[in-house]
């Protein structure tokens, strides 16, 4: 079976896998140098760690977790947004989960955080967007959710969890699924009339 031309998914998932597994395996403090930190962000200037962070994760499971999301979901938006229409949305999810993840912790300098899933949660939304009503297979769930339930219930779910402590950055998830929606609206403003005219 021939996979769909989508080298920018890709890409993001072998970069995610190779610094995760060195970070996870091999080297634990080559995360504590590129995780999201807002003590570093303030004290260091070091802003490369808003995008080091979504390139790092706690443990195999989340790793696993969000780059089968990606794999799923990304390919189709590539497709439909075009590799650079997709990186736009692929980063600038991760660049507003960081501004959101820095304002709702600007007060604790040791917050730190990582994950992809700022910027997989972007490609969730923007995926949303097109196809309101496709069924969403979530987890052990047999019946499949409405992809635009889906989004909200995700970003329901993402914003009630901010606060809950760790260092996966729930605050971020949400600011990275709202940029997904706004900058996929941007790229293709028709998806609105679109959208609302699917049943």
């Amino acid at each position: 079976m021939e996979l769909p031309g989508a080298p920018a998914t890709y890409a993001l998932i072998i970069a995610n896998l190779i610094a995760s597994v060195y970070a996870l395996s091999f080297d634990r403090k080559f995360a504590d140098d590129f995780v999201f930190n807002v003590g570093a962000l303030i004290r260091k200037k070091q802003h490369y760690r808003i995008f080091t962070s979504s390139f790092l994760h706690g443990d195999y499971f989340h790793l696993l977790f969000n780059m089968m999301t990606l794999y799923f979901f990304g390919p189709v938006v590539e497709q439909i947004l075009g590799t650079d229409g997709f990186l736009i949305v692929y980063f600038g999810a991760i660049m507003t989960s960081g501004i959101v993840s820095f304002y709702a912790n600007r007060k604790n300098l040791l917050y730190s955080s990582l994950g992809a899933s700022d910027g997989v949660s972007g490609v969730i939304l923007s995926f949303c967007m097109f196809f309101p009503f496709a069924p969403i297979y979530f987890m052990f769930v047999p019946v499949g959710i409405p992809a635009i339930i889906y989004g909200v219930l995700f970003m329901a779910i993402s914003a009630g969890m901010m606060g809950g402590g760790g260092r996966i950055a729930h605050e971020g998830h949400l600011g990275g699924a709202l940029a997904g929606v706004v900058l996929t609206i941007l790229l293709r403003p028709e998806i609105l009339g679109q959208m609302f005219g699917q049943g």
